[in-house]
This record gives C-alpha cells, sequence and structure tokens, in this order.
C-alpha cells in the first residue's frame, strides 16, 4: 500500500528473521522454565506472532516475516512475552528500533539487549497544540499575561486492552505552578477530537501603564506546558498513560503565537536502568525498505534498457540485467526485482532462457549444473516463489497440514529414538508420508503453472543441446530446480512458502527434514542413491524406494513439465494419466434423432486425450482429442436444473457433463483448461447456457453455431501481473545501480582494460564476467546514464519537498527525530532553509 506524496509514491516494507531469544531471566518458582513467544509491532499495534516455545529460557523460533507497512511509524518493536493459561500474558522485555535506526542494523543478523517494559514508556500517536500569549486587563484596570491553550486533538493513540477513551491533562509548568486541568473524556476512538481551550495566568497582574512582562519571579523562557494524555479505566488499577508533550514558553517569540503538531513522548519515572543481559537478548535480522516511486514516464529509459535489450543483446553478460546481478554484493538482491519486473510485462522467459543457456555452456561439467548460486538460480528460485504459489498449495499444502497436526513419530536415526518409540513403526510412518507426497507430486505436472513449464523446456533443451552424450541431463537440468529448489525447500520450511503460518515445532521439523531429503534425492535420478546419504540408517531407508518404478515416475513428470511448453504433448511417448473418475454425461445427439439422455460414464484423461468408458477398464465409447478442445467452462443450473455442469467445447458439439460434487467440478474444470489453454484455435467466448429446443438458452440465438456471448473465462489461479508494481521494481532496480555505482564504473574501466590490452585479466577487474567489452561497455554506459537522470529527478523532489515542508505540521509532528535527521543531511547540501 502506497502513500501519495505530490505526485510521488512510498512505500515501505519489511522482512524480519526472528531467530532466538537467550537469558531470559528464569520464572520465579520451582519450574523456572517459561513459555515464550515473540510478537512484532508497528509502534504498539501488534502485526505478527511467533509460535510459542515451551518450557525454555533461550526460545529458538526461526521464524521469518515480511510485510507491506501502510502507515507512518515511529519504532519496530519486539515485544517477549510468557504464556499464562490463567491470566493475562506478561511482558517478560522489549526491543524498539526507531525507524530512521534501522538502516544500522540492515540485513545483518544483530544481538538486541531487551529492555523492561513499563505503561510509562509505551507511547505512540500524535497531539496538536495551539498556544497564544495575551494580555487580559483585569476589572480593576491593571494588566495580567494569559497563556490560552488550545487542545484541539490527537491522532493514532494506542489501544489499551481493547479500548481507547483518551483524555488530555493540561498543566503549566514552573515555580508553584501544579493546576492540572483536564478536557472531557471522548469514548472509543483513539483519535479524538477535543477542541478545548485552557488558560493559565503567566506573570503578575501590573499597572495599566506598565506595558511589559514582570519577570521577578516567574521567567518566562524557563515556564513550559505539559500535556498528559491518559485512557480513562473503570478498572481498580486507574487511568493509563498514553504519552505526554512539554512545550517551552520560549517557542511563542514575538508574536506570542504557537500553533504545531507534537508526536507524544515517554515520560521519565526514574526507573533505575536494566543492566544489559539483565532480561536476556534476542537475535533479529531486519531488512527495511523505502521506496519513493516516481509516475512511470521517469522510468521508460531504464525500463526500456531492461525489458527490451536485456535477452537478446549478444552475448548476454552485456544486458543491464546480467550487469546488475554482477555488481551485487548478492545475486539474490537483483533476483528479487528483476524476476517481478520481467513477470510483470511478461518477459521472464525469453531473459530466463537467455541466461540459462549461457551458463549451461560455461559449464564443464553436466554434474555441476545450476549448482551454484548464479543469477540464473536466483532468478528461477523466485520465478517458482511467485509463479508456483498456488501450485503448491493444491499439490503440498493438505498433506503437510495433516503431517504438522497429526505428530506421528517418524525418527529412524536409532540414536535419536525415544524410548517409548518403536523403529520399525517410524520406517512405516515415515514411508507413507514419503509415498504419498511424491504420488501427490508426480501426478501434478498438469497443474504446473505455464510459465514454469515454458523455463523447464527451454532448460531441457539448453542442457541437452551442450551435453549431448548425457541422456539424463535434460532430466537433471529440470529436477535440478522443480525438486532441489521449489518442493524439497517448501516441504522443508512451509512457512516460507506460505503453507504453514509458523515454523514447525521441533519433532515435526525433524519428520519434514527427513522427508524432505528422500524426495530430494527421488527426484535426482542420481545413479548411485545410497551414496547421497552420509547416514547409513537414511541409505538403509532408501532401500524402500529403489526400485523402477519411482525412477520412471520422475521421468514422467519431469517430461510433463519440461514439454508442455510447447504443448506438444504427443511428443511425450508414454500417455500420462492425469485424471480419472466416475461423471455423469448428457448422450452428445449424433444421430439427428438419436436420444439426449444422461448416463454415468468412467471418464479418464491423460496428457493426448479426453475419453469417456462404460466401466473402468472396458474400451472408449468417445475419445476426444486434447488439441480438439477448445473451451471448458461452467454451465449455469437453469439449462438441466442440475448442479456442478460443466461443458467441454469441441468443433463441432458441445459436451455436457455433471460432476459428483463442487469440488469435483472445479478440479476437472481447471485441469482440462490447463491441458488445453494453448491450443491454437482457443475460444474467447462462450455460451454459458444450453442449446435446448432450437435455440441457446442465454443469448436466444436459433443458430447452434452461433458465436459465443459470454468472455471466456480461462479458469486459471490467480494472476501474478496483478501483484506486482512495475514502476516499483524499476525503482528498486535503479535504487540498487546507484547503490553499486562504484561497481558499475569499475566494470567500465575492466572492459576498457581488456579491450585495450586483451591480456590476462587484472585482479581487481576479475570479478566480473565480461565477455564482450565492447558491448558491455556500450550498456554500461546507457545504464549509468539512466540512473544519473534518475539520481537528478530524486534530489530535485528532496529540494523541493524540503523547501515546502514545515516541522510541526501534521505530516511531520515536532519530535519527528526522522524528519531532523533529514533537516541536517539537507542544510549540509542545500542552501534552502524551511
Amino acid at each position: 500500500m502506497a502513500v501519495e506524496e505530490e505526485g510521488l509514491r512510498v512505500f515501505q516494507s519489511v522482512k524480519i528473521k526472528i531467530g532466538e531469544a537467550k537469558n531470559i531471566p528464569p520464572y520465579p518458582g520451582p519450574n523456572k522454565m517459561r513459555d515464550c513467544y515473540c510478537t512484532v509491532n508497528l509502534d504498539q499495534e501488534e502485526v505478527f506472532r511467533t509460535k510459542t516455545i515451551e518450557k525454555s529460557l533461550c526460545p529458538f523460533y526461526g521464524e521469518d516475516f515480511y510485510c507491506e507497512i501502510p502507515r507512518s511509524f515511529r519504532h519496530l518493536s519486539f515485544y517477549i512475552f510468557d504464556r499464562d493459561v490463567f491470566r493475562r500474558d506478561s511482558s517478560i522485555g522489549k526491543v524498539a528500533v526507531k525507524k530512521e535506526d534501522l538502516q544500522k542494523y540492515h540485513g545483518k543478523d544483530h544481538w538486541f539487549p531487551l529492555q523492561p517494559v513499563c505503561a510509562d514508556s509505551e507511547v505512540q500517536g500524535k497531539v496538536h497544540l495551539e498556544l497564544r500569549l495575551s494580555e487580559v486587563i483585569t476589572d480593576s484596570g491593571v494588566i495580567c499575561h494569559k497563556l490560552a491553550t488550545r487542545v484541539l486533538e490527537c491522532q493514532d493513540l494506542p489501544i489499551v486492552n481493547g479500548q481507547c477513551d483518551p483524555y488530555a491533562a493540561v498543566s503549566l509548568l514552573g515555580p508553584s505552578r501544579s493546576e492540572a486541568k483536564k478536557t472531557k473524556v471522548k469514548r472509543k476512538t483513539n483519535n479524538p477530537q477535543f477542541d478545548e481551550v485552557f488558560f493559565f495566568e503567566v506573570t503578575k497582574p501590573l499597572s495599566y501603564t506598565k506595558r511589559q512582562f514582570d519577570v521577578e519571579e516567574d521567567d518566562v523562557d524557563k515556564l513550559a506546558l505539559k500535556v498528559d494524555l491518559w485512557t480513562a479505566s473503570n478498572l481498580k488499577f486507574g487511568d493509563e498513560f498514553l504519552g505526554e508533550v512539554r512545550v517551552p514558553l520560549k517557542v511563542l517569540g514575538q508574536s506570542g503565537v504557537h500553533d504545531a503538531w507534537y508526536f507524544l513522548q515517554p515520560r521519565d519515572n526514574g526507573n533505575k536502568s536494566v543492566k544489559a543481559d539483565e532480561l536476556g537478548s534476542l537475535r533479529l535480522n531486519i531488512i527495511y525498505t523505502e521506496d519513493h516511486v516516481f509516475p512511470t514516464e521517469h522510468y521508460n529509459p531504464l525500463r526500456d534498457l531492461l525489458l527490451l535489450q536485456s535477452a537478446h543483446v549478444e552475448p548476454v553478460s552485456a544486458s543491464a540485467a546480467h550487469i546488475l546481478g554482477e555488481v551485487c554484493r548478492e545475486k539474490q538482491e537483483a533476483a528479487v526485482p528483476l524476476v517481478r519486473l520481467f513477470l510483470h510485462y511478461g518477459k521472464i522467459v525469453p531473459f530466463l532462457s537467455a541466461i540459462a543457456h549461457a551458463e549451461i555452456n560455461r559449464t564443464q561439467d553436466p554434474n555441476t549444473i545450476f549448482r551454484g548460486n548464479s543469477l540464473t538460480s536466483k532468478c528461477i528460485d523466485e520465478t517458482m516463489k511467485l509463479a508456483g504459489m498456488h501450485y503448491l498449495r493444491v499439490t503440498l499444502k493438505p498433506i503437510i497440514d495433516e503431517i504438522c497436526t497429526d505428530h506421528k513419530p517418524c525418527e529412524i536415526d536409532p540414536v535419536k529414538l525415544k524410548e517409548s518409540e518403536n523403529l520399525d513403526t517410524n520406517r512405516e510412518n515415515l514411508r507413507q508420508y514419503v509415498d504419498r507426497i511424491f504420488n501427490v507430486i508426480t501426478s501434478s505436472g498438469v497443474s504446473c503453472p505455464t510459465v514454469m513449464c515454458d523455463i523447464f523446456f527451454s532448460l531441457r533443451e539448453s542442457a541437452a543441446s551442450r551435453f549431448q552424450v548425457d541422456p539424463d541431463v535434460r532430466y537433471t537440468a529440470v529436477s535440478s530446480f522443480i525438486f532441489l529448489r521449489f518442493f524439497a525447500p517448501a516441504i522443508l520450511s512451509p512457512n516460507l512458502f506460505h503453507l504453514r503460518p509458523h515454523h514447525p515445532d521441533p519433532c515435526t521439523s525433524r519428520t519434514l527434514t527427513l522427508i524432505s531429503k528422500t524426495i530430494q534425492t527421488l527426484g535426482s535420478l542420481a545413479k548411485s542413491k545410497s551414496a547421497n546419504f552420509k547416514e547409513s540408517y537414511m541409505a538403509a531407508f532408501y532401500d524402500y524406494f529403489n526400485e523402477q518404478k519411482y525412477a520412471d515416475a520422475v521421468k514422467n513428470f519431469l517430461d510433463l513439465i519440461s514439454s508442455s511448453a510447447r504443448w506438444d504433448q504427443k511428443s511425450i511417448e508414454t500417455p500420462i494419466m492425469l485424471k480419472e473418475g466416475f461423471m455423469i454425461k448428457r448422450a452428445q445427439g449424433r444421430n439427428r434423432f438419436g436420444l439426449k439422455n444422461f448416463k454415468k460414464r468412467w471418464f479418464r484423461l491423460t496428457n493426448h486425450k479426453f475419453t469417456y468408458h462404460k466401466t473402468k477398464g472396458e474400451g472408449a465409447l468417445c475419445s476426444i482429442p486434447i488439441e480438439n478442445i477448445l473451451a471448458v467452462e461452467r454451465l449455469e443450473e437453469e439449462s438441466f436444473k442440475m448442479k456442478n455442469m460443466f461443458q467441454v467445447i469441441q468443433p463441432e458439439r458441445v459436451l455436457y457433463i455433471q460432476a459428483n460434487n463442487c469440488v469435483e467440478a472445479r478440479d476437472w474444470i481447471d485441469i482440462l483448461t490447463k491441458v488445453s489453454q494453448c491450443n491454437r484455435k482457443r475460444l474467447s467466448t462462450y455460451h454459458p447456457s444450453a442449446y435446448l429446443n432450437g435455440h441457446w438458452l442465454c443469448c436466444k440465438l436459433s443458430a447452434d453455431t452461433a458465436p459465443g456471448c459470454t468472455p471466456c473465462t480461462g479458469g486459471l489461479p490467480a494472476n501474478i501481473q496483478l501483484d506486482v508494481d512495475g514502476d516499483r521494481e524499476t525503482e528498486r532496480i535503479y535504487s540498487l545501480y546507484s547503490t553499486y555505482m562504484s561497481k558499475l564504473v569499475k566494470m567500465q574501466e575492466a572492459c576498457g582494460s581488456k579491450s585495450v590490452y586483451d591480456g590476462p585479466e587484472q585482479e581487481e577487474y576479475s570479478t566480473f564476467v565480461i565477455d564482450d567489452p565492447q558491448e558491455t561497455y556500450k550498456t554500461l554506459r546507457l545504464v549509468i546514464s539512466a540512473v544519473q537522470t534518475l539520481e537528478q529527478q530524486h534530489m530535485q523532489y528532496k529540494r523541493d519537498k524540503f523547501r515546502k515542508t514545515k516541522y510541526g505540521s501534521q505530516e511531520h509532528p515536532i519530535g519527528d527525530q526522522s524528519f531532523q535527521c533529514y533537516i541536517r543531511q539537507q542544510s549540509e547540501s542545500s542552501t534552502y532553509s524551511i
């Protein structure tokens, strides 16, 4: 969610790895152990909670959390709580990182000492005040000076114990000044509108003729106005403190008027300071990003350079995208925005095909293909994560949920076996899980997203062409991604792939580790699989799966997902059964006067054809080649007064089918649509109702060949383009180029060095892959020019914003430390002032 700022959108996001806590103080009792969980908060608003780790003073969480931040915030906070089933959970300590300090810890593991949690320090929100110092003539004709304090409103106050009933207490601080005046309580709101005025006497009354302050007793500059915010409470503990503001009266200046927003601050309650590690510490890895995104036309030069050139420039190592991967410290940094940008504009397959082909040609041994953390590997990983999310949920989530819920013992290491467990029982539990997961994976080929299939087809072709003597390389090139980098990691850490909300408990995590290792080995098609395992117990367990049928299933699956890119299904020698089962079909009425009644039939779908039979195992009564399926759509219930119906549209007729239930109907529609979606003659419109009694029920047209009246749905889930903002991804790429500008310049020098001398590379330049110095130099010049242009636009925007911004405004309240840092930076580089 973006915040609009005068033609510019601001995006904030944070990615956090919550590692572990250590040295938590023991529980004051005989047990001493605690059941702890950790929360992530924007100020005081909880946005994530880990699972509870029981009976530990050094709990390990290992949980990842990512979120887009939709509002301004002052602190990113982490609280450790001790769960109490009988009373309210108690807070042990907290880590609060100011927004302006987040960059200090960017992308690095850091141990943070836990600080005490008390109501006086738990502060968020802001208050709008107006102060006016004025002369008042008393009845006796003398003048005194009074301060009129207007409390207008507050915003973003915290909700305490599920409610917020705020009021303000206002007082003037100074010698012998203690009176406090209160606003009315505003019920059930954390954005109260008070608009109340309070008067305070500032100076002693003087004679009418003496028009000046008498400051003998009270020096005005030493006086301060104090505003406390409280939430009213009916509980015995009394009202709860929300924050305070102290405004020195010297801000009134010559005009005697001051109007500003203030951030609420914690109060100094005189608590003793806590020693480091007295409450323990928490290990965190925080990546906070803030993107300032211009309107789309600003990015055209850089975006065109990336999209139009990267897949087609020869060699691909001279492309703008490949260069980004070369200069970034981590390939992952470059892969994430590149993949999202190319996916958004439908250019991902040619780009990945080009960089994969180049990497394969640089690989000498087919056994090491895609083994390194190259740009190709990272980009394909990221593509699978984005495009394959729905695929993973459909394929793995049901059985992963079952494993996490059932807690069946599956430990097969005799050393780790518990006394109450039986090794043979555990082996059988594990074998059943592996078998089921293997079967759901190898039968899911038709559900594999088209973009992944297209990529796998390209990998297979490049690998087979490069290593012609190795017949298995067309499989290993694909399995190294789909098994090693997609299914195996998703089984191992389902929380990272959004299959589970939290990291599994240690016992379940061990089960998933054993399953993941076995599935990874099954998918690898290695010649000596027992050698893949260092542990003898794993090698012995793998003997269960040392049958040819497993290797054949893997090859069939890999064939399907790497051939379906072209949807030339018949290039696969053996038909692969995709789905079968009983359904009811309406006779198609091949003869003019034939009966069109409904009959139960056994349906069977392979990658070659869709057939139905009288019963299972009998010959086909009807066979529809996949290329003859023009569309698969739901059928409106009114057609035959029957639920769960769909239609398979062919060139000459329509087959109407009723599934057993709504889930089955959806599954059949999805799989039939998927297998036929790239047929050349697919329809763009269809009739949602049947053709009965000489006309279409939907549009009333009489010709049975009349074109459809409704656009086809396509039936495919989650268009990944909708989740990507192309301008934001281009801004991220610009930021990376800008960050690594010195490396871009060094790469330019390396091109010059290679072009001029064409001798051995200088050591300082040897980190870059430069196949063609002239082409690479040309691209670098264009990249640097586009980046510098955007840099100038960002600087101009900052200068304009700095000139227009008022400190103390609603957007930048007084006490905004991040804005104060910004002011200092701008003051050093600009002649403008606020």
